[in-house]
């Protein structure tokens, strides 16, 4: 077997391991009736607040995330930067447990939050722009949907003089409707099954109460 064989085979693992752990953690729900307060209902959710209840689990996620990055990549990472709140927490973890794996004559990488609520309403204070400029950039998140938050991100990134040279999360849902440009990883990927206009969801017609948590 080659070492690329070698390499693909245990991302493989990694991935398969680290959606069965999402589940066990109760981040991926696959089995209630959630109501998504978008005005859509269906079987499956992914709850980042689960994912961020105790350090030492996205402690272990984000070693195996760097783990499914290539080295190349991760050398060339100076910042490492996510929205609030799950992707700045993801992200800062991954700054830290970045600079264990380099040599100690490696630069630190740094960590910048975005601020804000919202697909488009993320900002980026000055402090952090100012430490962005000119610095590549690795754009982190707990979960990619759309892609969108992730976009809105990228164009802080570049007004700030940074370049994105990819993203990275914890789950990948497999349904974004937008491309950053650069390569994306994840360390689980899941499609969701078709979500239902709550006005025609058969999981209501059939009685099923909505799952509370």
């Amino acid at each position: 077997m080659s070492t690329e064989s070698i390499v693909m085979t245990r991302v493989d693992d990694l991935r398969r391991q680290a959606l069965k752990q999402l589940e066990q953690l109760e981040v991926l729900m696959r089995r209630g009736h959630f109501d998504y307060g978008n005005g859509y209902h269906g079987r499956v959710y992914l709850n980042p607040h689960q994912l961020f209840r105790h350090p030492s689990t996205i402690w272990r996620l984000a070693q195996d995330l760097l783990d499914v990055l290539p080295s190349a990549l991760l050398e060339q990472t100076e910042v490492v930067a996510g929205p609030v709140m799950g992707g700045a927490l993801l992200a800062h973890t991954l700054a830290g447990l970045l600079d264990g794996r380099r040599a100690l004559t490696h630069p630190p990488c740094s960590f910048a939050p975005f601020s804000g609520r919202g697909d488009q309403d993320f900002t980026l204070r000055g402090f952090y722009a100012r430490e962005m400029a000119g610095k590549r950039v690795l754009l982190a998140d707990d979960v990619r949907n759309t892609g969108k938050t992730f976009q809105r991100c990228a164009e802080l990134v570049k007004e700030a003089g940074g370049t994105v040279i990819a993203t990275a999360e914890i789950c990948d849902r497999m349904e974004a409707m937008v491309d950053v440009g650069v390569p994306n990883y994840a360390l689980a990927e899941y499609k969701a099954p078709e979500n239902y206009a709550a006005a025609d969801c058969p999981l209501c017609a059939a009685g099923d109460p909505i799952t509370s948590f």
